[in-house]
């Protein structure tokens, strides 16, 4: 962990997963139902009563930290909330912007998309059915409509703002998403009635292995393929045709949100899996196989799982509108960029919760553990925006909001500095984030994924930085801060890898077995990176730099600001390790004087001024080659605690700053000296040592 003498501050406001019975009723800133179970909060199902609210974090404060205003904060501390704890509180408009209005479409392209709504001859939609009826303990918001009103409502709860969706649409993710390039028009036709049981198109060999057909069914029907035929036969090839794309909307429940929570969570094992939960074939037994475990309740097992091809997706009822984005995602052509997490051997997540095509998926409010609700309201409700490769490759981020460099070229041209703008906001002239060409491929040495969990398994072609604030659809991810990762151009997964500033196990706990065993986060739960971000300063308890020897590359996060508008914003920096650039590096430090104040505390502001040359050259990169990046250090006397906000920062050239340098006197101490060093990172022998007195 990165950090001067002041200890670390980290927040983590992670409750344990309790057992659930799931079908019972100055320079200084800071960075700014379904029947539940009893002891449940009635307004969030997912949510219980007895979670811990008060954290480790708000007792182990450093005593720097409650001393008060005069002492030393980190500039930029991480503060980071699993989703499982988030409420819709936690949504936060993006300024000056109202991307939900339909009437507006997107400029580039509106594309417009069937919803087609299909039911079973055993399975009506669960909006249809009595309150908390089925096994699942739903419908829970919405129950008793009649069939005739399901399609236009699900149109309507998926793209019309309204208060069950809180004015939330696939409309509006997509015109963030974009910039108000691409919008999301739907129609939708149905419920049509399709001719075999809902789990004979659940029940299929890639997730079953074969496993849990009841005697005299079909399973591995093709629900698409059955759906496509019932919808044409009522409005013909001519209005199909006039639709981009189409999504089939399945009655009930999905496997990918209902596997683990009608499984392990509820069952202390595969034979304790009551009857209701069992199939209609006593001859079988009540659990079947399933995707990422050997086992799940034969009834979660029976449903079907999300999926994209040929120009369509198919969902449930509990699937959210984050599945929607998902798999449109997949018709327009990007891959699937997740693991398995709980593979053996494990294998750390790809991108975590910072991209809809990994397991950005899942955020909205209660997490990964709420998606089992239907309608759709709580988790994977608010998924989170594409990362830069993805947004690069969609074409919906404009060329001059991204900073094209290449290694080989940063060798050449020096330390390049910029600032960039949270990724939920238009950057107007300003940047959207960072691509780092890798030349001549990735020079990371082999590690073998079988061994190694952190295995990122090589090949990258690039890397790139983004910020990232808890606001529009990012409301519900982890963090705000600087996301540094590395890519691929094509999409052989991981195409994307977030490099992860505490790598360290999270040590979490996921949920309580029933039997009252904690169970904690696997090393490949996608959760593990929710403290991934890099912030400024130390002291942050996250890290401001991040060193690639083998691909020599240096990637800073030097300073924090959010302006007048609340939009966040971060100075990066990059340089190469084999060339410094054609700038003469120089610096000049002067001396200070500090009072001790009350706190015990004094602030030195010491003067620094880059007396550095500019390169004539003129070029695209010269309006970020303009400054250096210095480091550094201080050391008082003895007894005396001296601490740095800034253990890196940057001066343009031919300009002038100043760095703080923090120092808490002991007791009966009188004064001292606190020598202050600066030097170039990119020339190390151009160096300035001064020294603050402190009265």
């Amino acid at each position: 962990m990165t950090g001067g003498a002041m200890a670390t501050v980290k927040r983590a406001v992670v409750p344990a997963f309790s057992a659930m019975v799931l079908v019972l009723a100055g320079p200084l800133t800071a960075a700014p139902a379904a029947a539940a179970p009893p002891d449940a909060d009635p307004d969030h199902p997912w949510r219980m009563r007895h979670w811990p609210q008060t954290q480790p974090w708000q007792r182990d404060q450093p005593a720097a930290r409650r001393a008060g205003a005069d002492a030393p904060q980190p500039v930029d501390p991480q503060n980071y909330e699993l989703p499982d704890t988030m409420t819709w509180d936690d949504y936060r408009a993006v300024p000056g912007t109202d991307w939900s209005d339909p009437a507006v479409p997107g400029s580039v392209r509106n594309f417009r998309g069937a919803l087609v709504l299909v039911d079973f001859p055993d399975q009506p939609f669960v909006v249809t059915q009595p309150a908390n009826s089925t096994v699942f303990g739903n419908p829970s918001t919405v129950h008793d409509l009649p069939r005739a009103d399901v399609p236009a409502f699900y149109r309507d709860f998926l793209n019309k703002p309204g208060e069950l969706n809180r004015g939330h649409t696939i409309h509006e993710y997509w015109m963030e998403d974009s910039g108000g390039r691409y919008g999301i028009g739907l129609g939708s036709h149905g419920v049509y009635q399709l001719p075999a049981k809902s789990h004979e198109y659940g029940i299929e060999n890639s997730m079953q292995r074969g496993l849990g057909c009841p005697a005299g069914d079909k399973c591995g029907r093709d629900l698409r393929a059955d759906a496509r035929a019932a919808w044409l036969a009522d409005v013909g090839e001519t209005v199909a045709e006039q639709y981009d794309f189409v999504f089939y909307l399945a009655a009930g429940q999905d496997e990918s949100s209902t596997w683990q929570e009608f499984g392990q969570m509820k069952f202390a094992d595969r034979d304790s899996v009551p009857d209701a939960f069992g199939p209609p074939d006593a001859a079988l037994p009540n659990w079947n196989a399933t995707r990422y475990v050997d086992w799940t309740s034969w009834q979660a097992s029976a449903t079907v799982w999300p999926n994209a091809a040929n120009g369509s997706s198919v969902q449930a009822e509990s699937s959210g509108m984050s599945t929607y984005a998902h798999e449109f995602s997949h018709i327009l052509g990007v891959g699937d960029n997740y693991n398995n997490p709980y593979s053996v051997p494990a294998r750390r997540d790809y991108s975590g919760p910072w991209e809809m095509l990994s397991r950005g998926t899942f955020n909205g409010p209660g997490g990964p553990h709420s998606r089992w609700l239907i309608p759709g309201t709580a988790g994977s409700s608010m998924g989170a925006q594409h990362m830069l490769r993805n947004k690069m490759k969609l074409g919906i981020i404009d060329d001059a909001a991204v900073l094209r460099l290449s290694r080989d070229a940063l060798a050449g041209s020096g330390v390049v500095v910029a600032r960039v703008k949270a990724r939920a906001v238009e950057p107007g002239r300003g940047l959207s984030g960072i691509n780092v060409t890798l030349d001549g491929g990735d020079g990371s040495p082999a590690c073998d994924t079988a061994t190694d969990p952190y295995c990122d398994g090589g090949r990258y072609d690039n890397y790139t930085v983004e910020v990232v604030d808890r606001m529009g659809f990012d409301s519900f991810t982890p963090d705000s801060g600087v996301l540094l990762a590395k890519t691929k151009n094509a999409d052989t997964a991981p195409f994307i890898w977030t490099v992860d500033a505490n790598p360290q196990d999270i040590d979490k706990v996921d949920f309580v077995l029933p039997d009252g065993t904690p169970q904690k986060m696997t090393i490949g739960d996608y959760r593990q990176l929710s403290d991934a971000l890099f912030h400024a300063g130390t002291g942050s308890g996250s890290e401001y730099e991040y060193v690639d020897t083998a691909n020599r590359l240096h990637f800073y996060v030097l300073d924090v600001r959010r302006d007048k508008v609340g939009v966040l914003s971060y100075t990066v920096a990059v340089r190469s390790l084999d060339g410094a650039g054609p700038q003469a590096r120089g610096v000049v430090a002067g001396p200070a004087v500090a009072a001790v104040a009350p706190s015990g505390w004094a602030r030195c502001r010491i003067p620094v001024r880059n007396t550095g040359r500019a390169t004539t050259t003129a070029g695209p990169l010269s309006a970020y080659t303009g400054s250096d990046v210095y480091r550094v250090s201080a050391s008082a006397g003895a007894g005396w605690t001296s601490w740095l906000p800034h253990a890196v920062t940057d001066v343009a050239n031919g300009r002038s700053a100043s760095v703080d340098v923090y120092v808490k006197r002991p007791a009966g101490a009188r004064g001292t000296r606190v020598a202050v060093t600066v030097t170039s990172e990119s020339n190390p022998a151009a160096t300035a040592t001064t020294s603050c007195r402190v009265r």
